[in-house]
């Protein structure tokens, strides 16, 4: 395998709101919030569903690398019930290779609710479910040592059992990359994302204000001294300013596509990263990877979903 993903296996509820649902229920756009059971029942029962689909943010990411015609796999918890088995048949008819064997659980499958406003902003409040509950013997080793590169996502990672499967993995990949997935996430795991970021990642996949927040910088050219020194691969994206690597003293810059009819921001990271990688993997360049990523979230963002076909 060329790829093995490890994220939160969650399915994905896709609904078209008014900015007064995001007030009415506390909700601050553009963000992700985890919900209990109870909330996400609560909110969802005044929503019309647009669709459903295999999601999270590694698992989009996947789908994108096998769409582009990378060997993949991914690893994700679910439970063996209606949601997880439709999770399992959404990846495998995209040719993932699923590497997680589903069992009884007392906790359901995930499921992330994705609202977007008339402006195309999503907002996500998700249900973790069984998928944060990952511990390292979900973590398939064969799976591991057979791919070239492992590619893990923020939101999965928290103290306890998360860390144990990020850590069982890292010890025994070839290469690790990972997307740091969120501005909240990066608020709250502060100190070890910094860790891994500077000890354990190859590759680190960010947006422009998870990485100023993670390295409190005042401004972006304190980023760009940090990306120097770092001596990896940081890949930032910047929205309407295009991408930009760093690799020890090479900088690398990529401008945006304009002119773009957007509809949905959902999935715009994940499927940049998958055309990132896709370069990585198959020998391009770091300006080529870039625009790979780029054409990619062009794509992505003129549709709904985070599903290129």
């Amino acid at each position: 395998m060329k790829i093995l993903g490890i994220g939160n296996a969650i399915v994905d509820v896709i609904c078209k709101v008014e900015e007064t649902f995001l007030t009415e229920n506390n909700l601050t756009k553009s963000t992700m919030k985890l919900v209990d059971e109870a909330e996400f029942k609560k909110l969802l029962s005044n929503l019309k569903i647009k669709e459903t689909v295999a999601g999270g943010s590694v698992a989009n990411s996947i789908v994108g690398l096998s769409q582009l015609g990378n060997p993949v796999s991914f690893i994700g918890k679910v439970n063996n019930d209606t949601l997880g088995n439709k999770y399992e048949k959404s990846l495998t008819n995209e040719k993932v290779n699923y590497c997680y064997q589903k069992k009884e659980e007392s906790i359901p499958t995930g499921t992330c609710l994705i609202l977007i406003t008339p402006d195309s902003e999503r907002t996500m409040c998700t249900f973790l479910g069984i998928a944060g509950k990952i511990n390292d013997k979900d973590i398939d080793e064969n799976a591991v040592k057979n791919s070239e590169l492992i590619f893990l996502e923020g939101y999965l990672w928290d103290e306890g059992d998360p860390k144990k499967a990020f850590d069982k993995a890292i010890s025994i990949s070839k290469k690790t990359a990972m997307s740091l997935s969120d501005q909240f996430c990066v608020e709250r795991h502060k100190k070890s994302f910094f860790d891994l970021v500077n000890n354990k990642l190859d590759i680190t996949f960010s947006n422009e204000q998870e990485i100023l927040s993670l390295i409190d910088a005042k401004n972006f050219n304190e980023v760009i001294t940090f990306g120097k020194q770092l001596g990896k691969l940081l890949v930032i994206t910047r929205g309407k300013n295009g991408s930009i690597a760093i690799q020890k003293s090479e900088v690398v810059e990529c401008d945006s596509q304009k002119n773009l009819k957007i509809v949905d921001l959902t999935g715009a990271g994940d499927l940049f990263a998958a055309g990132f990688l896709h370069g990585q993997i198959n020998n391009l360049s770091i300006m080529e990877s870039l625009k790979k990523g780029t054409e990619m979230s062009s794509k992505i963002i003129q549709k709904i979903g985070a599903r290129l076909n």
